[in-house]
């Protein structure tokens, strides 16, 4: 059950995160247009506020799906060319688009990086679906384990605190908790794959 919950928790937030930057858009196309002030404080709200929160935690959920299932992070093209399009799309998202968000902003990257945002974000649901291509070369022979259903249920409520923290503590909520799992986790993967690995070979 925790699986699933954590699978829902990715599409919800995934497609949050997609509704929410094309509304961006739509907002954004409107300031300029007339221009208006108050509706580029809005784009500002709706970005800081939810659109960040639903990427962030669009991008954890997707990251620890991958490394706590058998999917893992490096075993199909499918899966580390979602990883790529997420990060890339945090980083322009927070340090390229945010900050344009103004009347001060550029009209063109404000426009465009909202709709790429939106898109990027359909072209993750088609791979999510189809799963084109076939294993990368790093895809080791051995199948990983499924994790334990607590961890799962941990991942689920990593969101909600770092929400909480964000909020008491800055007003706006602030992945640090998400990043700090999502980092240290993949070392511990690694580090226990290779033991197991040592394991076998030992005893074989």
């Amino acid at each position: 059950m925790s699986r699933k919950l954590l699978i829902w928790a990715h599409v919800v937030s995934s497609t949050g995160w997609m509704v929410l930057a094309l509304a961006l858009f739509v907002v954004v196309n409107h300031a300029l247009a007339v221009p208006d002030r108050s509706a580029f404080e809005v784009a500002l709200l709706l970005d800081v506020q939810v659109l960040q929160f639903m990427a962030t935690t669009s991008a954890f959920t997707g990251f620890m799906l991958s490394g706590l299932t058998p999917w893992g992070y490096l075993r199909h093209w499918w899966v580390l060319a979602k990883s790529v399009i997420t990060l890339s799309q945090l980083y322009v998202g927070i340090a390229v688009l945010s900050p344009n968000l103004g009347p001060d902003g550029s009209p063109l990257l404000m426009r465009v990086g909202s709709l790429l945002m939106a898109s990027a974000l359909a072209c993750q649901v088609w791979l999510s679906v189809a799963k084109p291509f076939k294993r990368t070369p790093w895809a080791s022979p051995a199948k990983p384990k499924t994790a334990p259903p607590w961890a799962f249920a941990l991942c689920l409520a990593v969101p909600a605190a770092d929400y909480a923290l964000g909020q008491t503590l800055l007003g706006v909520p602030l992945p640090a908790v998400s990043l700090l799992v999502a980092v240290v986790y993949p070392v511990v993967r690694a580090v226990r794959s290779r033991s197991r690995a040592r394991e076998v070979v030992r005893t074989s």
